[in-house]
């Protein structure tokens, strides 16, 4: 039967939500029918996850007008009770951070169970087999095991997969999905989505995915809805919204793809900057029984990689988790102890404090979360000048200040735009903003290198594209060469110079982006670009 022919399982009619008299939603119209997999698409601030939350009515603080409309009944006339059983029973949600979601407390399989418990009125035994084969379903290896771990025991596709595991416990007849994939490496979101799309297909429930990644919309979703600033500004089918989109902000989203335009060509006769070669780190590992006593065993994070990066160049680094990315860029930061030959400008970490001050000068780092790199106790001021005080303390109190401000001029924060700039706090700007602020902090003392953790893998698209933008300007600029680490192709194809592929700790392949990334070599880089899905 024709979805569009049956009644709406979910209706919202002239949808309003307030916050303290301040109206955040205005008069949102939306229909989804069982099995239909719609996508409620926008930036940060655009209505999305509040009107979710409105559906199951988990907006405590909110005024809410208009009609929520489940199976015709208006879940905001629903008494507490009958709330109680609808969520879960009917409409259950998936969450974008699973390490909050989950109770750190208790196992994934305490977890699952108790839902079954409650919603199934499940034995405590019959609830544990059940859980096991619910993480089995949903594609967790050595289920029976992983059932005993808790959330923090579990890789962040694991953890994702226990919570689709907790929210499909109680066969819910639609499935509010946050951002259930914005943390995940390629490939892993790629799974996820494959693995819901299969999941919905076999139980017919509908889903509503709530993303600002369009290129998964395309992949997933039947129908699109788009909002801006509380208001649904365009919706219709997937293809007909992307081929053929009338609203300007729509388009503007399709437009947002990163691009490689502004990037400063390569020179072929550059002088390297940043050397490595047999480049190796390794961990301590626990040994099992009384031998742990008498020895420490390693595992080994990083084997031997061998590279070169040159003033004004990027170096793109792209691996799934686990990969030794990120042991890789501490390495480079003199943050951890290594193995092999390391240099930047000549000069290598000696682990000495006195002795690595001016090394540390000459890289900087920027990571991916620009909410919770940022002190929030610290001014703007006093953040982008940290670094001033530790590597140009003989610089005047008036020359620190001209030096900040000139700094964040330099990001596009100036005062004219927000006034009293440097006495601010973090919490006064957006996303965007913060990575802006960030990237001031590591510029103000004129690095030669930095190191980019995800630089904008948790901003929208639109935002991502003028930071991107940005760092290519900087880079012609000033000639800083970027050590990149991201899982986005999209970046790396805007970003990069030279790519270098790492697999369980291994170089599999590197060469210039465009050879590495059009035609690569390596079966494990092509099968980290089919899993990208196209824009």
């Amino acid at each position: 039967m024709n979805t569009q022919m049956q009644p709406p399982l979910l209706e919202l009619v002239d949808l309003r939500i307030a916050f303290a008299g301040q109206e955040v939603v205005h008069g949102v119209n939306l229909r989804i029918r069982s099995g239909e997999r719609v996508a409620l698409v926008g930036e940060s601030g655009s209505g999305k996850s509040v009107t979710a939350l409105s559906v199951l009515r988990l907006l405590e603080l909110a005024q809410v007008s208009g009609q929520v409309l489940w199976q015709g009944q208006d879940v905001l006339l629903q008494s507490a009770a009958e709330m109680q059983r609808i969520r879960g029973d009917e409409i259950a949600m998936i969450f974008q951070e699973p390490m909050t979601a989950l109770n750190p407390l208790m196992t994934i399989g305490q977890q699952i169970s108790e839902v079954l418990q409650l919603k199934k009125g499940l034995l405590p035994r019959e609830a544990e087999a059940r859980a096991v084969q619910l993480l089995l379903e949903t594609g967790i290896d050595e289920a029976d095991r992983r059932s005993q771990s808790y959330p923090h025991q579990l890789s962040g596709g694991q953890r994702q997969r226990a919570m689709m595991a907790m929210a499909l416990a109680s066969e819910p007849k639609l499935l509010l999905a946050d951002e259930p994939t914005t943390a995940l490496d390629a490939s892993l979101r790629m799974q996820m989505l494959n693995l819901l799309a299969d999941l919905q297909k076999k139980t017919g429930m509908a889903v509503l995915l709530i993303t600002h990644d369009l290129a998964l919309v395309r992949h997933f979703a039947d129908r699109v809805a788009v909002m801006e600033k509380g208001h649904l500004v365009e919706e219709g089918d997937v293809q007909s919204v992307f081929s053929g989109a009338h609203h300007p902000y729509t388009q503007k989203l399709l437009d947002s793809r990163p691009s490689r335009e502004g990037l400063l060509p390569a020179r072929e006769d550059a002088a390297p900057l940043l050397v490595a070669k047999d480049l190796q780190v390794r961990y301590p590992k626990a040994t099992p029984g009384f031998r742990g006593w008498f020895r420490q065993d390693l595992f080994t994070a990083l084997h031997g990689a061998t590279f070169s990066l040159a003033a004004g160049q990027t170096l793109g680094v792209m691996g799934e988790s686990g990969s030794g990315k990120s042991s890789l860029a501490q390495a480079v930061l003199g943050l951890i102890p290594f193995a092999g030959e390391l240099a930047l400008g000549g000069q290598t970490w000696q682990n000495v404090p006195s002795k690595d001050k001016p090394l540390r000068q000459r890289v900087q780092v920027v990571f991916q979360d620009p909410y919770g790199s940022l002190s929030p106790r610290m001014t703007v001021g006093e953040i982008v000048a940290e670094g001033l005080s530790l590597h140009q303390a003989t610089l005047s109190e008036a020359a620190v200040e001209q030096q900040v401000v000139a700094t964040l001029a330099e990001v596009g924060l100036t005062a004219a735009e927000f006034p009293d700039l440097l006495n601010r706090y973090p919490h006064a700007f957006s996303g965007g903003q913060r990575q802006r602020i960030a990237l001031a902090r590591a510029l103000v003392v004129n690095p030669d290198l930095l190191v980019l953790d995800e630089p904008t893998s948790a901003l929208d698209v639109t935002v991502q594209k003028q930071i991107l933008q940005l760092l290519q300007d900087l880079q012609k600029q000033k000639k800083i060469a970027f050590l990149l680490i991201t899982h986005d192709i999209d970046v790396l194809r805007a970003m990069a110079h030279q790519v270098m592929v790492l697999k369980a700790g291994q170089v599999v392949e590197s060469g210039p982006a465009e050879r590495v990334l059009e035609m690569p070599a390596h079966s494990y880089t092509r099968s980290l670009l089919e899993a990208f899905p196209k824009g």
